[in-house]
């Protein structure tokens, strides 16, 4: 378990940078509990209703990403499995999968901090955000704090690179 201090002094002059802090934060929880650092909040009328962070190690699930955490957590908070007017904020473009739930749920919108060129459905590897929905579509915006998620993400790979090495 990692017990060192967040690492970032950010002073957020939008209420996307202020809610990516959030997320962020939540990212910092997964890595220091040894999960791939992604974090979730998802924002309803200015406040943060869910919160979530990658546990898929922890959960034994490839699928408890901080994104699908969140939606759950999200649509128990409203008792409602439409997330109308909502905004999710993740350190990381969602995966396909977690941009398929965002679909489902009626997300109204997704910010994103860093690019994932492995699985980002969201222009880096697919874009299931650029395609014509029948029914619901979702507003993008992306690259909030993109430096910040890009090096947690950079610090826990070297660190796991380095651990398994010994």
């Amino acid at each position: 378990m990692n017990s060192e201090p967040f690492p970032f002094h950010l002073t957020p002059s939008t209420d996307d940078e202020k809610f990516m802090l959030d997320a962020l934060k939540e990212a910092w929880k997964a890595f220091a509990s040894e999960e791939v650092p992604v974090g979730a909040v998802l924002v309803k009328e200015g406040r943060i209703i869910a919160r979530g962070g990658n546990q898929v190690e922890l959960l034994k699930d490839a699928t408890a990403h901080a994104e699908m955490l969140c939606l759950t957590a999200g649509a128990n908070a409203l008792d409602n499995w439409r997330l109308l007017d909502t905004t999710l904020y993740c350190t990381i473009e969602p995966c396909a999968m977690c941009a398929g739930a965002m679909l489902l749920s009626r997300v109204k919108t997704v910010v994103w901090g860093a690019p994932d060129i492995r699985h980002g459905a969201g222009g880096s590897w697919v874009d299931l955000f650029g395609e014509k929905h029948p029914m619901h579509d979702i507003e993008v915006r992306k690259g909030v704090y993109a430096a910040e998620a890009s090096f947690l993400l950079k610090e826990f790979f070297s660190k796991r690179r380095k651990s398994n090495a010994s």
